[in-house]
């Protein structure tokens, strides 16, 4: 992949911003009533890696003009080191535009997390691209990658002109396009043809590829090879074989990649991920990782990956340095990872957990 240079921003992402809230304490959201709150989107979480290292990324959003929570948003994304553009709109009354609550618990033991999306009223599914200067942030000031996720695709018809949009001209000014498919049954209801559509064509344009065997086959349409076993080693080979069927749909792309993930408890996950970079596949065999809160996890994975091909590093070592990533994200209860440094990354990798001084 070539990396276009001299560019302002590093990682820029379309997406709609709202609020997290989770129980303290490992509680469930039902029986709780003490909430730590933070401001999330699944974009933002990818481009978390790349701004806690001191890349400067840019999130393409929207706000409601003179919201306590808009507000809120705006200073968790400065504190992050994350730029933002995008329009105010006014609220328009009480039962207007405002900005999603995701509501979520962490679970515990074999109590599994669960997550409440309450979205009605979101003022980021209004996107559009017209919101931004494209040409001045794309061309003129120059950003080396493009993050879009398939939540922000899907979530409505005009999130999906805008990202389609944005995508072609980020594409045509020499940035690079990731792409995690991130599918949700919920999202495509009742759009299931205008968004294949969509996903193809963005998936066309795409050199870095993000999904599980699920998300190339519902989002894309790919048939997946018998798995022979639900087993992660059946999993690896019916994913590698998939990834032969989809290089020749899309042959743009660089990189592809997955994690594995197998639940053993709330708070123990076997962790794992394979990457093909055009020539060769790289594994990451799971390992057994404990868990504080497992949402931001693949997130931060695509955010390590990012990070790692900005550095020019060598495909293997993209692949540990995002798997570390992951489980540096299952080890906060913000649902994205900030590293304090590589080194913190690369000792989470090693299995090195002894006390630094």
């Amino acid at each position: 992949m070539e990396i276009r240079q001299n560019c302002r921003y590093a990682v820029a992402c379309v997406t709609s911003m709202g609020v997290r809230i989770t129980p303290a304490d490992r509680m469930a959201v039902q029986n709780s009533n003490q909430f730590y709150l933070q401001a999330t989107s699944a974009e933002t979480n990818v481009l978390n890696v790349a701004s806690s290292l001191g890349k400067p990324c840019v999130a393409l959003t929207k706000f409601v003009e003179g919201s306590p929570i808009a507000a809120f948003i705006q200073a968790q994304l400065r504190a992050r080191n994350i730029a933002y553009e995008g329009q105010t709109v006014p609220q328009g009354g009480p039962w207007g535009y405002r900005h999603q609550f995701n509501i979520a618990d962490c679970g515990f033991g074999l109590r599994a997390p669960r997550v409440w999306n309450d979205r009605a009223g979101e003022v980021g599914r209004t996107l559009s691209a017209s919101d931004f200067d494209l040409d001045r942030i794309f061309g003129e000031e120059g950003v080396q990658i493009l993050h879009l996720s398939g939540l922000i695709l899907a979530m409505s018809p005009e999130t999906t002109r805008c990202c389609l949009e944005v995508a072609r001209k980020a594409k045509s000014l020499g940035t690079l396009i990731s792409f995690d498919l991130n599918y949700r049954a919920t999202f495509w209801a009742g759009r299931e043809e205008e968004l294949s559509e969509a996903f193809r064509e963005v998936a066309s344009l795409a050199d870095i590829l993000i999904g599980n065997e699920e998300d190339f086959q519902l989002c894309l349409g790919f048939k997946g090879p018998d798995a022979g076993g639900k087993d992660l080693a059946s999993k690896i080979e019916s994913f590698k074989g998939m990834i032969g069927e989809v290089r020749k749909a899309y042959p743009n792309a660089s990189a592809y990649a997955t994690t594995l993930r197998q639940v053993i408890s709330a708070n123990e996950h076997l962790w794992g991920a394979l990457l093909y970079d055009g020539n060769d596949w790289y594994v990451e065999e799971p390992r057994p990782i404990p868990i504080m809160d497992r949402i931001g996890g693949g997130d931060a994975f695509s955010g390590g990956l990012l990070y790692s091909i900005l550095k020019g590093w060598a495909p293997e070592k993209w692949l540990q340095f995002a798997w570390a990533c992951g489980v540096l994200a299952t080890t906060s209860l913000n649902d994205y990872a900030e590293p304090a440094d590589e080194k913190q990354v690369w000792d989470i990798y090693a299995g090195n957990a002894r006390v630094q001084r």
